[in-house]
């Protein structure tokens, strides 16, 4: 099965607003968008991915990833994190129907294609799967099969939320790159430990801070 991915990208501005701490002097909305690009650009290199949708309004962060090979979608809804998600789902099966569709978080800096496709071969066995986060309270990836809707309960606990709606949750080990968000320094500590994408080890080289400790 290969899958159409999409992410989620609030205007640069406000993203990440709760690495304002780590990220001082204007650099939150370029470690915003260099996570955006390494996790898209890995998800693009996972032979299980057929194509990548983008739902973001954000004009800078639209060219970037365009340039990388996503598909842009306009945000319409304009309503939040999961209308964003529904909106790009129907937007990719009103051009192929039959499509497997699956939202990925844009904050994965540390992706691995290898380990994204693990994931993604669980989830083709089950209609509708999740991947909780690493804090295990979240959801960096939700899928569902041909023809099931989406049903996305991005935001707070939404590892609960999933579960409640009836989604599977992935089992699976030594995929920490596909749980590994970052909306912290510590996070963001984690992210590096893994080792992050050329964009975010770019910003991380010219001196993005992050906090010690």
């Amino acid at each position: 099965m290969h899958w159409s991915l999409i992410v989620p990208l609030k205007p640069l501005g406000l993203a990440k607003s709760r690495l304002a701490a780590v990220a001082a002097g204007g650099l939150r909305p370029h470690l915003a968008l260099a996570f955006a690009q390494d996790t898209v650009a890995a998800a693009l290199a996972c032979a299980a991915v057929r194509d990548v949708a983008v739902v973001t309004d954000d004009p800078r962060a639209s060219a970037e990833l365009a340039a990388l090979g996503a598909r842009i979608v306009p945000d319409r809804p304009g309503a939040g994190l999961n209308a964003a998600l529904a909106h790009g789902a129907l937007a990719v099966r009103a051009a192929r129907p039959g499509a497997a569709v699956a939202a990925l978080n844009a904050d994965l800096p540390a992706l691995r294609p290898g380990e994204l496709g693990r994931v993604l071969a669980v989830c083709a066995q089950f209609p509708r799967a999740f991947l909780a986060d690493a804090a295990g309270i979240g959801t960096t990836l939700l899928s569902a099969a041909p023809g099931v809707e989406l049903r996305p309960a991005f935001g707070g606990a939404s590892r609960r939320g999933h579960s409640a709606s009836g989604a599977v949750e992935i089992a699976l080990d030594d995929v920490d790159s596909v749980r590994r968000d970052v909306d912290t320094g510590e996070d963001l500590r984690e992210a590096l430990r893994l080792g992050v994408g050329p964009r975010t080890a770019l910003l991380r080289a010219a001196g993005a801070p992050v906090v010690d400790g």
